[in-house]
């Protein structure tokens, strides 16, 4: 069918349009561009009178609209560079997936009677007393005095309700000094009972912790208060604090000034051997850079995925057995907790150090604005979804549905990150981020000023649909123009064009077009049911030609021709 002059006109302009902003994204940039591959997640779904057939489609569409389940994540942080934005395990499904494991209900305090964690543990250490009679005397008749040596935090002393209830991940030494000097920390499950086995067939033990002279005195009162009766003094290692009498011994020597955790372990544990006179038959803790370095028998690594504390192994030693697991399967809703095991938790140090690299962030929680991994990856998925939306809003245009595109504003249209990494270190605020809010301090997320542009001129309206309330609805607009966005506004031709959420309070009230299962609507709810409105004739009559939001709940719900998903690792919203 051969269209009329004015439609072909139309069509040839959102063609030119689009390659030409699509050729602007990539000038100059194409060899950086093929660094990390695209991982957007489109859907497409048809209009249809039929309202069953239209909830299939939606279904359908909505079954693509799920998060990985499969990463592979280097601990170092590295994977930043290579594994694109859906890749990264998500930091919020990290937190849901230890809180799990820990049995933590929400509170940050982990469950002391049974969980995941506690389970495992009673696990492994049933497994290891039985082999520990056989161990000691295999030592004695090689005429060895057989010891075990145990690392402090998470090997013998449990640190989850410090980390996660106080500190909420962001370690705080000064925080952590009042628990030491307070003996607030549990025992370890099932340790006091393995600790006292091994004393009873014969073993020494001693204690090698990172922790400080000054906690020494009260890592053993800590240690005695919950159970154990085997370290004392003069066979517990604490590591110097450089003042007074606290300086570092003569059988630690290092490469540099600062010594390495392995340098000062694996050495203090040949000091225990070779000056001492034991052999180490077994040495047990909970990171990695516990146990590398020799100058043990064995080693039992228990598990412990919230903080991650590396170490390079000592010159001329390899360990490739002593080394974090980097395949992961992980559900987004935290339940993988309850399957998984410790290991194959992403630690959430090293989740953390991903997030930095893949945005470009040298350790300051803010991002790179010139180019990263993140800004590549969202250059390219710019890139192959313009021609696509142009065409959808140019044909659209052309048939007079009313074309729309509907875009949330978070990482989306607005970009976080430097907010929630460098001022809320991943635990979000809802006070400060009306502070940022109001303040309008948000940048643009790269490449979408281009997209929306190219919806507007392609003949797309462009409408705003965000979980930002109603109070923070015009400073949003005025952040969105600032930063390039011209095209946003709260109404256009008599229509509401950008939507933030009900306060309750006043006159910002749940509209009637929502309908919610209970009383506090969930996200989907709240968007699905809003896109809904826009296509209807009360909500302007808008045909939806494209949505385009950085979670699975701005996306999953239908009401929308195309669904666009942008990467973000640093929350999840269900």
């Amino acid at each position: 069918m051969t269209l009329p002059s004015a439609a072909r006109r139309s069509a040839a302009v959102a063609a030119v349009t689009a390659a030409a902003l699509a050729c602007a994204l990539l000038s100059g940039t194409a060899a950086n561009a093929t660094t990390t591959a695209p991982t957007t997640t489109s859907t497409t779904t048809t209009g249809t009178s039929s309202t069953a057939a239209s909830s299939s489609a939606t279904s359908r569409a909505d079954r693509h609209l799920t998060p990985r389940t499969h990463f592979t994540m280097a601990p170092d942080g590295s994977s930043g560079k290579t594994e694109g934005g859906e890749g990264i395990p998500n930091i919020d499904s990290v937190k849901k997936t230890i809180a799990t494991y820990y049995g933590d209900p929400g509170t940050g305090i982990a469950d002391k009677v049974d969980s995941p964690y506690i389970r495992e543990m009673r696990s492994i250490i049933e497994k290891q007393t039985r082999s520990l009679q056989r161990t000691y005397d295999k030592a004695v008749r090689h005429g060895e005095k057989p010891a075990i040596v145990f690392d402090a935090d998470d090997t013998t002393l449990e640190t989850y309700d410090m980390e996660v209830a106080d500190m909420h991940f962001v370690f705080d030494p000064s925080e952590q000094d009042v628990w030491v000097q307070g003996q607030r920390f549990p025992a370890t499950p099932s340790m006091v009972g393995f600790v006292a086995a091994a004393q009873k067939v014969g073993f020494t033990v001693f204690g090698l912790t990172g922790r400080n002279d000054d906690q020494k005195a009260a890592t053993l009162a800590n240690l005695a208060k919950v159970g154990y009766s085997g370290f004392t003094d003069d066979r517990f290692f604490t590591k110097w604090t450089g003042k007074g009498a606290s300086q570092q011994p003569s059988y630690v020597t290092c490469a540099t000034a600062k010594c390495t955790t392995v340098e000062y372990k694996a050495l203090t544990r040949k000091h225990i051997e070779q000056d001492l006179g034991y052999d180490i038959t077994l040495n047990v803790g909970d990171q990695w850079s516990d146990l590398q370095g020799g100058f043990a028998d064995e080693t039992l690594k228990l598990p412990n995925p919230t903080y991650y504390l590396p170490s390079a192994d000592l010159p001329g030693v390899r360990e490739p057995k002593l080394a974090p697991q980097t395949r992961f399967r992980m559900a987004a809703d935290g339940s993988s907790g309850l399957t998984q095991g410790g290991e194959g938790i992403p630690n959430i140090d090293s989740v953390k150090a991903t997030i930095a690299t893949y945005y470009g962030d040298p350790g300051t929680g803010v991002a790179d604005k010139t180019d990263s991994p993140y800004i590549r990856e969202m250059r390219a998925l710019v890139a192959r979804q313009v021609p696509v939306i142009a065409a959808q809003c140019a044909a659209a245009d052309r048939r007079h549905r009313n074309p729309a595109i509907v875009l949330d504003a978070d990482d989306t249209t607005l970009w976080t990150y430097d907010m929630e990494v460098a001022d809320m270190h991943f635990v979000f605020d809802p006070t400060e981020q009306d502070v940022w809010v109001q303040d309008e301090r948000f940048p643009a997320t790269p490449s979408m000023t281009n997209l929306v542009s190219v919806a507007e001129h392609s003949g797309c309206t462009v409408i705003g649909l965000t979980g930002r309330n109603e109070a923070q609805q015009a400073a949003t607009i005025d952040n969105l123009h600032r930063v390039g966005f011209p095209q946003f506004a709260a109404e256009q031709d008599g229509n509401r064009t950008y939507y933030t959420k009900w306060t309750g309070t006043g006159t910002s009230q749940q509209p009637s077009y929502v309908h919610c299962a209970t009383a506090k609507c969930t996200t989907i709810e709240y968007k699905s049911q809003t896109r809904a409105h826009i296509e209807s004739r009360s909500g302007g009559g808008y045909d939806v030609v494209a949505n385009v939001g950085d979670q699975y709940s701005d996306l999953i719900g239908g009401s929308a021709d195309r669904s666009v998903k942008l990467p973000n690792p640093t929350y999840y919203l269900p």
